[in-house]
């Protein structure tokens, strides 16, 4: 598993609780991510995940819903809908992520969360992305936006912290 896959899997845990437990403590949200990932700078980009998909929510969604065709959001399975928002965010606002890498680490967390169908719905959904995230890639880009840029060896493959965990119910 590489460094970044360990972190969106946090990442996607992260924000599954929370779309089940609104109410959840932000120490708790805090408490989970350090007890499964021990590394500062990949418990930034899990975090940085979480905090734009949050922040990016709406317009996530309104993306999907245009390209999901005769799906509604709230008829998807919560935790395909936070594999899409999650795989939305990174092709749109996180240009130094290659759309390959999004999608296909998006494939990989549906196939091990959801349902035996669900990575080909993830990959069809996404892949409709890929065309607004080209555009929302060229006007912006990690320097502009001051986000933080990771280098390719991120996505490369080292060892990561702890074993992995199914979400909280």
């Amino acid at each position: 598993m590489t460094r970044r896959t360990r972190g969106r899997e946090i990442a996607l845990q992260v924000l599954y609780q929370l779309e089940q437990n609104p109410d959840s403590a932000p120490d708790e949200v805090r408490d989970f991510i350090a007890r499964r990932i021990r590394d500062e700078g990949l418990r930034c980009y899990a975090d940085a995940l979480i905090a734009g998909v949050r922040s990016h929510r709406e317009q996530l969604d309104a993306l999907i819903g245009q390209v999901a065709e005769n799906w509604s959001l709230e008829r998807m399975a919560a935790i395909d809908r936070n594999i899409l928002r999650l795989g939305a965010f990174e092709l749109l606002h996180r240009p130094e992520v290659p759309p390959k890498v999004v999608i296909n680490e998006a494939l990989e967390l549906a196939k091990r969360y959801s349902t035996a169908q669900s990575s080909r719905f993830v990959n069809g959904i996404l892949d409709r992305l890929q065309a607004p995230a080209a555009e929302s890639r060229a006007a912006s880009s990690p320097e502009a936006s001051g986000e933080e840029a990771f280098s390719p060896a991120d996505d490369a493959s080292s060892p990561v912290d702890g074993p992995s965990a199914p979400p909280s119910p």
